[in-house]
């Protein structure tokens, strides 16, 4: 045991790309800021932001059919993918900001260009395509978009999913070739060794235990040693808790009133993952479906191209499942423990909210690889069993909150929770989290460090230009950024690469 104690500016909990944007935003903003980083794992974007425990789409609402909403009166809402479209290019303003001033380097290393697609069967979704496709074609943010429905066009743009297929209903896609694909993980990685040159004290294989206030309004982190259970107490006047789904039950032991009444409902995912690399060869983008009744909108079916260690892999799922664990190398009572007096009606109202979710994942967990195969062949017609495998991807702890909606609302989007001093804050909740990490981060910084903004502005500025600006009403300002991002990105078509 120890009772060492050290005192310092900020300290980040976990070593994902949340706390890897904050630290680095921080760094640029305010350079003589002390900052610690705590993460119980050997090395840094293990768990949520690792390559294998996500989807690794930039996620900027091109493709995926779940941030178009019909409504009522058949119009489509694509309010939401504006909004994640624009927190998207946050992110890639961020990141060439980060290459321009070569503050990190190889940008291909992390980020690939890659057709995104969506694509529906039957005339009713292929009517909902249609629609969507004429509401979104028009707006500046996603120009370039294509619609067909034409089976050679379709063939063209995806041979492996309509090779052998027997067109018994109608099929359509939407394309947009400005689409990318991201590794978190080497972002993440990437983005450390960064700080770690900025003097960022890292430390691996450190959890953080306990968390509360001092006498002082700092706060004090009770932190073990991994490897030997010594123990060392940490004191920091701020404290970012981005430790994915470990972050509940510390925002929990932190006692802030803003951390009550919340609760987590942890869901697993699967891949399959293709080992054969003539089939590999034949899919170059991402490839969208829509979700089916009762599946959680982080489950809608996808093919994927991704560039995992330069190296070109083809991925489909995710299937959904079930663990009581928060994390992926979490505990098979992290479920039962976040469950405290002030939530237990909130998580019980959503218990009772979602039966179809929780049958639903009943289902999934007990698919055997031919089922799950059976999945994968609505999208390739002509896959062999034996050119796919498993993974086990990340794990997801949706957050359930009470709203106006009702008591025990299960929340699907990225969440920030706060103390109203500012001294302290918690990233929960998943999609779509890593791609709109900047603007997430920022939103933070603005909350939490509300007397310091003013000042640090025209950093934030010259980071990100579009910053405080709607690119929605400045169309040329989203061409500008297109072309300044692409060029430095490695993104402009001229250097993408030959499939």
């Amino acid at each position: 045991m120890s009772n060492r104690q050290t005192k310092t500016d900020v300290i980040l909990i976990g070593a994902g790309i949340m706390s890897a944007t904050l630290g680095t935003l921080l760094k640029e903003l305010v350079p003589d800021w002390n900052i610690t980083v705590f993460e119980k794992l050997a090395t840094a974007g293990e768990e949520s932001s690792n390559e294998w425990n996500n989807a690794g789409t930039g996620h900027a609402a091109l493709c995926e059919l779940n941030y178009t909403v019909e409504k009522q009166d058949g119009s489509i809402d694509i309010s939401k993918a504006i909004k994640i479209n624009e927190e998207y290019q946050v992110s890639k303003q961020f990141w060439s900001y980060l290459v321009k001033s070569n503050l990190i380097r190889n940008p291909q290393d992390f980020i690939m260009p890659l057709p995104h697609l969506s694509l529906v069967q039957g005339e009713e979704n292929v009517t909902f395509l249609k629609k969507r496709f004429e509401a979104m074609s028009d707006n500046p943010l996603f120009q370039g978009m294509e619609f067909s429905d034409d089976p050679g066009k379709l063939m063209e743009w995806i041979p492996l999913i309509m090779e052998g297929r027997t067109m018994n209903e109608p099929m359509a896609a939407t394309r947009i070739e400005s689409g990318t694909d991201v590794n978190f993980g080497a972002l993440t990685r990437i983005l450390f060794d960064h700080l770690k040159s900025k003097n960022v004290d890292i430390k691996f294989k450190h959890s953080v235990d306990d968390i509360k206030r001092a006498s002082d309004g700092s706060w004090e982190l009770k932190v073990r040693n991994v490897d030997n259970g010594t123990v060392e107490h940490h004191t920091a006047k701020f404290v970012f808790i981005g430790g994915g789904g470990g972050s509940l039950p510390l925002l929990q032991k932190s006692g802030i009133p803003e951390g009550k009444h919340i609760g987590g409902f942890p869901v697993s995912g699967l891949f399959m993952v293709c080992n054969n690399p003539d089939v590999v060869e034949q899919h170059h983008a991402k490839v969208y479906g829509k979700a089916k009744v009762g599946a959680p909108p982080m489950s809608v079916p996808h093919l994927d191209t991704r560039f995992i260690d330069n190296k070109k892999s083809l991925l489909f799922g995710p299937f959904a499942g079930f663990s009581p664990k928060f994390l992926k190398t979490g505990s098979m009572f992290d479920l039962i423990g976040s469950v405290k007096p002030n939530n237990v009606f909130t998580m019980l109202a959503a218990g009772a909210k979602n039966v179809p979710l929780t049958k639903y994942l009943i289902q999934q967990v007990m698919l055997s690889k031919e089922q799950r195969m059976e999945e994968l062949r609505e999208f390739i017609p002509n896959a062999k069993s034996e050119d796919w495998g498993m993974v086990v991807a990340g794990q997801r702890v949706q957050v359930i909150k009470d709203t106006a909606a009702g008591k025990g609302t299960l929340q699907f989007g990225t969440e920030v929770i706060s103390a109203a001093d500012g001294s302290i804050a918690a990233l929960l909740g998943a999609s779509p989290g890593a791609s709109t990490a900047v603007s997430v981060m920022l939103e933070l910084v603005k909350r939490c460090f509300p007397q310091q903004l003013k000042a640090w502005e025209p950093k934030i500025k010259e980071m990100i230009p579009s910053y405080g600006v709607s690119l929605l009403k400045n169309p040329e300002l989203i061409e500008e950024i297109h072309t300044s991002t692409g060029r430095t990105l490695g993104l402009s078509k001229e250097l993408q690469p030959a499939i």
